[in-house]
C-alpha cells in the first residue's frame, strides 16, 4: 500500500503524473472490485474482474478472501516491472520512488529478473518452510510434469501455475482468470 502523503513527503519525480492514473486505479481496485482493463499497458493481456476486500466472503475458505489482494499486488507489482524494465518508458529514480512509496513489491520484482523465476506469482510460493515438506508450492511445478488434465491451485495466492522452464503456461501468473472446478493443493 503507498504511503501517506504529508508536507513532509518526497515530491514525486517527473513523469509520475503520467502513470498515476493506473496507479490509483489498482489502489481503488483494492477496495471497491471494479473492472481494470490495462490491455493498452500489460503488452495485451486482459485482467479479469477480481473481488476484493469489500466482496462478500460466503462460501470461501479463510485463505480464499486473500487471493484477490494477492493477484492485485501481483498486477501492480508486474506494471511497475515492465514500465521499467521492459518497456523502459520510467527513470530510474521514478523507479525507485515506486518501490520507496510501497506501490510495487521489490523483492518480487528481484525474483523476476533472475532466470527460472520470470513468472513466479507471490514469495510465499517459492519460500520452502511454508509447505508440509520443505519443497515450493505445487504452483511451480511444471505443467509437463503434472498428471494430464490435472488443475492445480496454490493455497497461498491461488495461482494456477507460474514455473517458468519448459511446459509452462504462458498465463501463469496469478493474474490469470481461474477456470475449471476440481481443485489440488499442497
Amino acid at each position: 500500500m503507498p504511503k501517506i502523503k504529508s508536507s513532509r513527503t518526497k515530491r514525486a519525480p517527473e513523469g509520475f503524473d503520467e502513470i498515476e492514473p493506473t496507479l490509483r486505479e489498482f489502489q481503488q481496485k483494492m477496495k471497491d472490485g471494479k473492472l481494470i482493463n490495462l490491455s493498452t499497458f500489460l503488452s495485451g493481456l486482459l485482467i479479469a474482474c477480481i473481488q476484493s476486500e469489500n466482496d462478500p466472503h460466503e462460501g470461501k475458505r479463510k485463505i480464499e478472501a486473500l487471493w484477490p489482494i494477492f493477484r492485485l499486488h501481483h498486477q501492480r507489482s508486474r506494471y511497475v516491472y515492465e514500465l521499467f524494465y521492459k518497456r523502459k518508458a520510467i527513470s530510474k529514480e521514478l523507479y525507485e520512488y515506486l518501490l520507496k512509496q510501497g506501490y510495487a513489491d521489490g523483492n518480487l520484482i528481484a525474483k523476476w529478473k533472475k532466470a527460472g523465476y520470470e513468472k513466479v506469482c507471490c514469495l510465499r510460493c517459492i519460500q520452502p518452510k511454508d509447505t508440509n515438506f520443505g519443497t515450493t508450492c505445487v504452483c511451480r511445478v511444471p505443467r509437463d510434469k503434472l498428471e494430464e488434465g490435472k488443475v492445480v491451485e496454490c493455497i497461498h495466492c491461488g495461482c494456477r501455475g507460474c514455473s517458468s522452464g519448459s511446459g509452462a503456461s504462458s498465463t501463469g501468473s496469478a493474474a490469470g482468470s481461474k477456470e475449471g472446478s476440481s481443485k489440488t493443493t499442497n
